[in-house]
Parts: structure tokens; sequence; C-alpha cells
């Protein structure tokens, strides 16, 4: 295996299991990456789309994620999706356009 995708699917399990430590639900890993019809890198939270990246290049991981985001929550048909970006420091953020923020502060406020 390519040590870029050891430690992208470590990336992936990390996330997964804070994840499920801070929500109460079972996240996982999605398999089948880079399929024409992915649908993210994590499965169990309720209608999210989420990918994971954890690249020395913040602002690349951000707009590779983006980038990514689009077509997977297309896929998806789900509300909401977020890209994880791992920082320096191993500080994990939450990142998503002005777009998908409406969506999700529209949503809170039903």
């Amino acid at each position: 295996m390519h040590p870029s995708k050891r430690k992208g699917d470590a990336a992936e399990r990390e996330i997964a299991g804070i994840l499920t430590d801070l929500l109460g639900v079972d996240v996982k890993r999605a398999l089948g990456a880079g399929r024409q019809d992915d649908i993210g890198d994590l499965h169990g939270i309720a209608d999210v789309t989420a990918q994971v990246k954890s690249y020395r290049d913040i602002a690349r991981a951000i707009n590779d994620g983006l980038d990514d985001l689009d077509r997977q929550q297309a896929n998806a048909g789900t509300i909401f999706g977020v890209v994880f970006v791992r920082r320096p420091g191993n500080r994990w953020i939450a990142v998503m356009d002005i777009e998908r923020w409406a969506t999700m502060y529209r949503e809170a406020q039903a």
C-alpha cells in the first residue's frame, strides 16, 4: 500500500473515532474512495457527506476537499456537507463553503 493511502486511511479512522465519541453515533470509514459514485469518506452521520483531508498544505487540503465534496454530496443526495482537515499539531477543523454553512444554519433554525 502506498504511504499516502495508508496516511489517508489512518486519518479517516481517527476522525471517525473522534466523531463517534463527540456525537454518540457509530461513524465509520466509507469504502470505495475514488469511484465515480463516491459518496464521501465517512458513514453514520445522518444526511451528511464528509470528506477527510490530512495534507501538510492546509490550503490545498481545503480546496481539494471542497472540490471533492461537490461531486460526492451530489452523488449522496445529502443536505449537509463538510470537509474535516487536520491542522498542524493534530487539531482537526471542519470546513464548509458559505452555501453549505447557510443551509446548516437555516435547518438548525427550523
